[in-house]
């Protein structure tokens, strides 16, 4: 429930900046919603709820929430800005729907439970002149205009932990019976995994081509005395001119079909912790360490059932999501400015 306002985080050189105002913090802070006629200067209305106006302000702030990467860029990609502006507006008036709708149901957030939220709030600021300059830029330096924000966040919160969050729990005994009935998902063809070095000419010339011969047999030299997983990886990243260098020459756990059959026909010979020979696939050379072989198979529940619950519970809340959403917009005046 705390989820809605915990993900504030004050980025504390904008705290600090004389710009302030004019800036947005990368986190999502609690926002509220205003009547038309007391909407802050300089923060253009972006749409009207039923009478209520949500303003740019919010709306720049959850783009930064689906984009964080923003802050970073010094601003969003303009391919991609006009579709994050949509989701972001779309929530922000989803976000005032369900409040609305909380509203509507006489939804109330006991005294301890708003003072608890309040606490928790202001412990994520450095220090108290930092939570009334914040006070001051988002709440006109108002500790009450600053609770009503933390109680709309949390009647939020409590509308969608009835509607999305508690129905979409996704039981053990629910993803197991999921597994056996989709059992034909979790069968797997021969899987392995492998480290490479892989020495690759950068053109075809005969001098060239020599000279990367020559590099792949002190290359596999040394890669024959690699003991260990680390070991033979230094060596990737040393030696190697492919994509995997960078990561310890480590593929990954993958289908056998997914590499070349060269490397697969002499995998199936090895041990885990072998070295292979040199393996020459057109003009380039590899040398890759087994790691791990995995027999075709199925693959068994224990290891999927904690991302077959929560990939289940993602769906569930999904849809529970987009039918709450469908629910509160009809009869609703929505109004884009």
């Amino acid at each position: 429930m705390w989820l809605r306002i915990a993900n504030l985080i004050i980025l504390l050189a904008l705290i600090g900046s004389p710009a302030a105002k004019s800036q947005t913090p990368a986190g999502k802070p609690v926002k509220n919603s205003v009547p038309a006629s007391t909407v802050p200067a300089g923060w253009k209305p972006v749409a009207r709820v039923n009478g209520a106006v949500l303003i740019e302000r919010d709306l720049v702030r959850e783009m930064y929430t689906i984009f964080p990467y923003a802050q970073q860029h010094n601003g969003f990609p303009k391919p991609l800005e006009p579709e994050i502006r949509s989701g972001a507006l779309q929530m922000i008036i989803f976000d005032e729907l369900v409040y609305q709708e909380a509203k509507r149901r006489h939804m109330a957030v006991p005294a301890v439970e708003l003072a608890k939220a309040e606490a928790q709030f202001r412990k994520q600021f450095p220090n108290a002149k930092a939570y009334e300059q914040f006070l001051a830029t988002e709440a006109n330096g108002s500790q009450a205009v600053m609770r009503d924000k933390i109680r709309r966040a949390l009647l939020i919160d409590k509308v969608l932990q009835r509607e999305v969050d508690g129905p979409a729990h996704v039981t053990l005994a629910q993803a197991r019976s999921y597994y056996q009935k989709n059992a034909a998902l979790y069968k797997h063809e021969d899987l392995l995994h492998i480290q490479s070095i892989s020495i690759i000419p950068p053109n075809p010339s005969a001098a060239v081509l020599a000279e990367a011969k020559q590099r792949a047999e002190g290359a596999i030299q040394q890669a024959k005395q690699a003991k260990s997983y680390r070991e033979f990886g230094l060596l990737a990243e040393k030696l190697s001119d492919d994509d995997f260098h960078v990561n310890m020459g480590d593929h990954k756990i993958q289908e056998a079909s997914k590499l070349p059959p060269p490397i697969v026909a002499q995998a199936r010979k090895m041990k885990p912790g072998e070295v292979s020979g040199l393996i020459q696939l057109g003009s380039y050379y590899t040398i890759f360490r087994l790691e791990a072989r995995v027999p075709a198979g199925t693959t068994p529940f224990a290891e999927v059932k904690a991302k077959l619950q929560s990939d289940l519970q993602k769906e569930r809340e999904q849809r529970l999501r987009s039918a709450l959403a469908e629910k509160l917009r009809k009869g609703a005046k929505i109004e884009i400015l």
